[in-house]
């Protein structure tokens, strides 16, 4: 380590982009790449010329960006309001953007726990972002489990680590709604243990996938100012190249969000595609139906495969795991498999004990089905 450098940062591994790749190199297009959860949808020919067209004739490069991101602000919160039948419940004060919902957290991070101030709690497995992050920022993570059948937040010891965690307290709870990588929408007994917690406590809900979902809490934001919830337009809204998220809160903590982010965070034309994006929201949201459709079909041929468990998903992904047959180590059996699926063209994700492998077009996911069966055939049991 260089002698300036933090210490504690000589234990931590660098996050990887492809996680299914052998490198940190862009994955080749021969792969179908089922393993970040991104919409295998491009934007239409349309839309694109009409951003080339915006580049070309309206951005000026030697300008910085919208640094207030007004428009883009009214234009979330017209959408927000409209996917939740909330009429004017919200509007620009209530909405911060970020360059991807990354930013957004780290803000959140910086905003409460910063400076010895406080600790996070996690339950695991779950979105690994907010480990890395709070880590990097010297901040105490602290973890939970889940139930191993339904991925229900182990709330007992929830509870237990916000009551005996001191030196710094818990100051931020997050929470997928649905989670990543397990594919499980909250429960009524998760949305009670939230409701139930201080408000010194800020409540992340990370609704990254509220497009499959739809179900969101936003609804509820006007009366718990120390909730948060992020969104981002990487997946439903097929701009993944382009980072742009956004989160819903409280008009006080969106303040104070923008006291902490970095000026003129996106770039014009990010700006430029998430108006876009949302101008034409109908027109893109219409992949969800088949999106879904493709989820239920990949769920009940895999479920027949007699070695495979696999759980009920609420987004754009599922999680498989390997039924327990007490002769081989199941870790040592799904790397396997995971390196299997990749010799045959498909990538998945390989973490926490499963593999979450995203819904992509129809043809993709017909190879998907035909080598995982091929994979499964392949191992030895």
């Amino acid at each position: 380590m260089l002698p300036f450098i933090r210490s504690d940062l000589a234990q931590f591994t660098a996050y990887k982009p492809h996680p299914s790749s052998d490198t940190a190199d862009s994955v080749p297009t021969q792969f179908d790449r089922l393993d970040t959860n991104e919409s295998p949808y491009d934007l239409p020919p349309e839309l694109k010329e009409k951003l080339a067209w915006t580049y070309q004739q309206v951005i000026e490069t030697n300008r910085y960006p919208d640094g207030g991101h007004e428009t883009l602000k009214d234009a979330i919160a017209e959408y927000v309001n409209e996917s939740a039948a909330l009429p004017l419940s919200n509007t620009a004060a209530n909405i911060s953007v970020g360059n991807g919902s990354d930013e957004l957290i780290r803000s959140l991070l910086i905003a409460t726990c910063l400076g010895k101030e406080g600790s996070i709690l996690v339950a695991n497995p779950t979105f690994s972002m907010y480990g890395i992050l709070a880590q990097t920022l010297g901040i105490p993570v602290v973890t939970v489990g889940r139930n191993e059948t339904n991925f229900e937040i182990d709330l007992k010891a929830a509870q237990s680590a916000i009551e005996q965690t001191q030196n710094p307290p818990i100051r931020v709870v997050f929470v997928v709604h649905p989670n990543s990588p397990t594919a499980n929408s909250l429960t009524t007994a998760e949305l009670a243990w939230l409701r139930s917690l201080s408000e010194h406590i800020l409540v992340v809900i990370d609704e990254a996938y509220f497009e499959f979902s739809q179900t969101t809490l936003v609804g509820e934001l006007a009366q718990r100012p120390n909730w948060v919830i992020l969104r981002t337009f990487s997946k439903a809204f097929r701009l993944a190249s382009l980072r742009v998220g956004y989160c819903v809160a409280h008009p006080e903590a969106i303040a104070i969000l923008e006291k902490v982010r970095l000026p003129y965070n996106l770039p014009s034309f990010s700006i430029a595609a998430a108006l876009v994006a949302l101008q034409n929201r109908t027109l893109l949201l219409e992949s969800i139906p088949q999106t879904l459709s493709e989820r239920s079909k990949l769920i009940e041929i895999l479920s027949q495969q007699p070695e495979l468990q696999i759980t009920a998903s609420a987004a754009n992904f599922i999680y498989l795991r390997l039924k327990p047959n007490g002769l081989n180590s199941q870790d040592a059996v799904l790397k396997i498999f995971h390196q299997k699926l990749r010799k045959l063209g498909t990538l998945v994700r390989h973490i926490s004990g499963g593999l979450r492998i995203t819904v992509g077009t129809i043809e993709e996911n017909a190879r998907t089905v035909t080598r995982v069966q091929a994979a499964i055939a392949d191992l030895e049991f």
